[in-house]
């Protein structure tokens, strides 16, 4: 029994470790700073994010499985350079303020364990992570990944450290409430905007479109468990956003005491929560930054490789694919850059979420568009009932972009 357990764990990894690069410390500082301003009142969405985050990660989960290709190199044979131009940049620009911010936090994490200014802990994170890239193959890679996203669990413990009022927590998850207070409509929608970022679904139709060993033996449960995968990641994700959520509700939301990002939170917890849970906390922070960069500089360097045609793959060697590596490179060294230049990360982000919220829903147009393309799908296009869900997360998404867009230019958000 434990041999076919470990098997079925390793076939569905690329899911999970997909699901779970969504939770990066971008969305844990998105998380906290909305449970500081909020409590649990909106521990409710982030139960929402999973059948959100679970549609569109199935259908780029079919799509890569059966066309046998990544998002990017489809748009750009099905639609055009023109189309595939305007997703290029939606996932890059997004990706690069992402990547400099996650090592921020990451570097941030460690300075909070080790006691040292975290400033310089920056390139050698990166360098760290490119390191792991040049070396490790793809399955390699997957493969630590796969383990280190246990690391995610510090943040369960980290809600229960924090004795969080259970009763209202599982009311407030369970029952939505709505408000037209200000705090509540801005954190809403940066809940839902920051879990469905374009490099999720991007980096799925890579894993099983490009990376993974292609299945010739015909045998339809290998798509039915990367389906079935993608539904797991998604709950995973949405579970780590809820305890990152609650553990915020429970001890800065008490206090009505307001952060901006991650590592803040995690020097305020020490004197609410403790120092243990601050501690978790910061072990929590360089896991997510730790699984997810390495995500956000592959998935950067396929969607380039992919819009021009380059050969690239975690597996080639260098040599091989120097221009997909060398984008990879450039990533960290752009992110150490805006670091010494001491640019706003909170303005980064806040740039960031303004391209997301019109990018991500024009990606997740064009993805439910090829999974129903019989040209791109042959005979194994998504069901008409999955095509509906897309099309109604697309519609969520794209109007809540909308929303957060047209707030943040009038100053209400």
């Amino acid at each position: 029994m434990r041999p076919r357990v470990q098997g079925f764990i390793r076939s569905i990894g690329p899911e999970l470790v997909s699901g779970a690069s969504d939770n990066d410390p971008t969305n844990v500082g998105t998380a906290v700073a909305v449970g500081a301003q909020t409590g649990y009142q909106l521990a409710w969405v982030t139960v929402l994010v999973a059948p959100l985050l679970g549609v569109v990660q199935t259908i780029a989960a079919h799509v890569g499985s059966v066309a046998r290709n990544d998002l990017q190199t489809l748009t750009r044979i099905r639609y055009g350079r023109g189309v595939a131009a305007v997703l290029l940049v939606s996932v890059v620009v997004v990706n690069v303020v992402t990547i400099a911010a996650d090592l921020q936090a990451g570097a941030a994490g460690i300075g909070i364990l080790a006691g040292v200014e975290s400033r310089w802990l920056v390139l050698p994170l990166g360098l760290a992570l490119v390191g792991l890239l040049l070396v490790g193959k793809y399955d390699e890679v997957i493969g630590v990944l796969r383990y280190l996203m246990l690391g995610f669990l510090a943040f369960g413990a980290v809600a229960f450290l924090s004795h969080p009022n259970w009763p209202l927590v599982l009311r407030s998850s369970l029952v939505p409430t709505l408000s037209l207070h200000r705090d509540v409509i801005a954190g809403g929608l940066a809940l839902i905007g920051t879990t469905l970022t374009s490099y999720v679904y991007v980096w799925e139709t890579v894993e099983r479109g490009v990376e993974e060993v292609p299945d010739e033996s015909g045998d339809t449960r290998v798509l039915a468990r990367a389906r079935l995968g993608a539904v797991i990641g998604a709950v995973f994700t949405a579970v780590i956003f809820w305890f990152m959520l609650v553990a915020s509700a429970a001890t800065l939301g008490q206090r009505h005491q307001t952060v901006t990002s991650a590592q803040e939170a995690a020097q305020a917890l020490r004197p609410l929560a403790g120092s243990g849970a601050a501690d978790v906390f910061a072990v929590g922070l360089i896991v997510s930054a730790v699984v997810a960069l390495p995500v956000l500089m592959a998935t950067t360097a396929y969607v380039v490789g992919a819009h021009f045609d380059w050969r690239r793959g975690l597996s080639e060697p260098v040599s091989n694919a120097r221009g997909f590596y060398g984008v990879l490179a450039a990533s960290i060294g752009l992110a150490f850059a805006v670091t010494l230049a001491k640019v706003s990360v909170i303005g980064m982000l806040v740039a960031a979420s303004v391209i997301g919220g019109f990018g991500t829903p024009i990606g997740l147009v064009i993805l439910v568009l090829l999974a129903r393309d019989d040209q791109v799908m042959g005979a194994q296009p998504i069901s008409g009932r999955l095509a509906i869900a897309g099309w109604t997360v697309a519609v969520v998404v794209g109007s809540l972009g909308l929303l957060l867009v047209i707030g943040a230019a009038l100053g209400k958000f």
